[in-house]
């Protein structure tokens, strides 16, 4: 089962809050929420649960058919995943794959990548950009080893792995390692190849220019894009996506 942790959306993204007002960073955050729940949906290999309270991702889930793994408690990615594996545990799920919401450049064949990679038994670590967190795990079993999120998850999330005795797999696919925190990071989705909804509104908030531009120039054109914006509804028809398979390290 594929497991994909949203909380509320309507706090989303609080280091984006020098360049962006909040109703532009949950817009962010619903465009890129989309973008995953888009390439996850064209994979179509394995199921997939949203463990959330939040009306909007509820609203794509049930666009897309996807479960729904109500998280009424809304502290962070770590309890959703923690109440969701104690359904999957209920259930028998022998593997889980946790992607979060907010590597929308992900692509149906990233995914496909982590399966290939997979042991029998054993798990599959996709670090971030920066190599702290983690943006993808798989565990076979499906509760091999806990899992703690955060800035600085990849390292303790490895040593538990190890500490197994099982196979590890740690894979390189870099439109999964970049996850969407900063001004740096919104700048680098913006300027990638590719018209996913979170680029395209990424450029609509000026981030698509130069990377030598300044800093007040973006937070000006960041709340010029707010002004012109509209908030994105789970109704609007999707787009597709095609897939690139990324090295493995």
């Amino acid at each position: 089962m594929i497991l994909l942790p949203v909380k509320n959306l309507a706090n989303a993204k609080q280091r984006l809050a020098s360049v962006l007002a909040q109703q532009a960073r949950t817009e962010l955050a619903q465009a890129m929420l989309w973008d995953v729940v888009e390439a996850l949906a064209a994979y179509a290999g394995d199921g997939v649960s949203l463990a959330t309270s939040d009306p909007f991702a509820i609203e794509l889930a049930h666009q897309y058919g996807f479960e729904i793994i109500r998280d009424e408690s809304n502290l962070s990615e770590t309890d959703a995943i923690e109440m969701a594996m104690r359904v999957c545990d209920s259930r028998g799920v022998e593997s889980t794959l946790v992607i979060p919401g907010d590597i929308p450049l992900i692509e149906p064949s990233d995914i496909r990548a982590i399966y290939d990679s997979s042991p029998e038994t054993g798990s599959v670590l996709v670090p971030s950009e920066d190599k702290r967190g983690t943006n993808g795990v798989l565990r076979r079993p499906a509760a091999l080893f806990p899992l703690r999120f955060g800035n600085d998850s990849f390292m303790p999330h490895l040593a538990a792995a190890i500490g197994t005795d099982k196979s590890c797999v740690v894979l390189s696919l870099p439109r999964i390692a970049l996850d969407i925190d900063t001004p740096e990071d919104l700048r680098e989705l913006a300027q990638a190849p590719g018209e996913k909804r979170s680029q395209l509104l990424a450029r609509k908030f000026g981030f698509g220019e130069a990377l030598s531009a300044s800093p007040a120039s973006d937070s000006l054109k960041a709340s010029e894009g707010l002004k012109a914006s509209n908030t994105l509804k789970a109704s609007e028809a999707p787009k597709k996506a095609s897939g690139f398979l990324a090295a493995k390290s």
